[in-house]
């Protein structure tokens, strides 16, 4: 990277110079030629910081990214022991009691809506605190200073990824850390690299920044996000729950850390 110059811009553009060059130089088989035209195919977008226009997309973002897990969130909770001992259980004791199958149908139908309130609740939680924390104001939080900041990803002039980064501030550890936060896609440009250029744009961001280690925490149900770090070499280094809400539905909190490589080894 040339000094002054912003994080490198992860685009289809330059992936379809990629691609050209690899025709060039041998034959494509199908399965290779497939991917090619699907890469082709996808709309152009390129990684900027964030502009206080970007304010309802980024919101935007956010509430439909959790919005998202609220069903797997929903199955995981009726897969628990204790929920399926309160959908059997509790049913077949009020039949005992009451000798009724009606109250004990209607026992079990309502329990279903509690159990998906109950679902929601710590993804709406997260939202809530977020939008009043340092999403209220995105830029005093996140370009303010030069040791942080936000990027999002535009494509036909919309914003469809987001990503921010903040250093740690822990004067115990002896190295700089930087933390990755809110990383998003919108779901229909998945699938395109977004994700992992948002991602090696904050690495790039850390390494312009002399840290050496970048810190996120995703959740266990989200299996994508869990897959694309773990193969971008972030290491698991422990769990935790963010709220007792996401106790009860076993909903943990996985942190992961990606050690950065000395400057002499060359870039990302």
């Amino acid at each position: 990277m040339v000094p002054g110059e912003g994080p490198k811009l992860w685009t289809c553009d330059r992936l379809r110079a990629w691609h050209k060059g690899v025709q060039g130089s041998l034959a494509l088989t199908p399965g290779l030629r497939d991917f090619r035209h699907r890469s082709l195919s996808m709309a152009p977008y390129h990684i900027r910081k964030y502009q206080e226009s970007d304010r309802k997309w980024v919101v935007g973002l956010l509430s439909q990214g959790m919005a998202e897990h609220i069903p797997a969130t929903f199955w995981q909770l009726l897969k628990l022991p204790r929920t399926l001992i309160l959908l059997l259980g509790g049913p077949l004791a009020l039949l005992l009691v009451s000798g009724s199958w009606l109250l004990a149908l209607m026992f079990s139908l309502s329990l279903l809506p509690a159990l998906w309130f109950l679902a929601k609740k710590p993804w709406k939680e997260y939202v809530d605190t977020v939008l009043r924390t340092d999403m209220s104001d995105i830029t005093k939080s996140y370009l303010s200073e030069r040791d942080s900041c936000f990027w999002v990803a535009e494509s036909e002039e919309k914003v469809v990824g987001m990503v921010g980064a903040l250093p740690v501030d822990d004067p115990t550890l002896k190295e700089k850390r930087l933390q990755l936060f809110h990383l998003s896609v919108d779901s229909e440009h998945r699938g395109q690299g977004i994700a992992k250029a948002l991602v090696r744009t904050v690495l790039q961001f850390a390494r312009d920044q002399d840290c050496s280690e970048v810190v996120l925490d995703t959740s266990n149900i989200q299996l994508t996000a869990l897959s694309l770090y773990q193969s971008m070499g972030f290491q698991k280094t422990g769990q935790s729950f963010f709220c007792v809400w996401a106790r009860l539905l076993a909903l943990t909190t996985i942190h992961f850390i990606y050690y950065l490589p000395s400057s002499q080894a060359g870039g990302l």
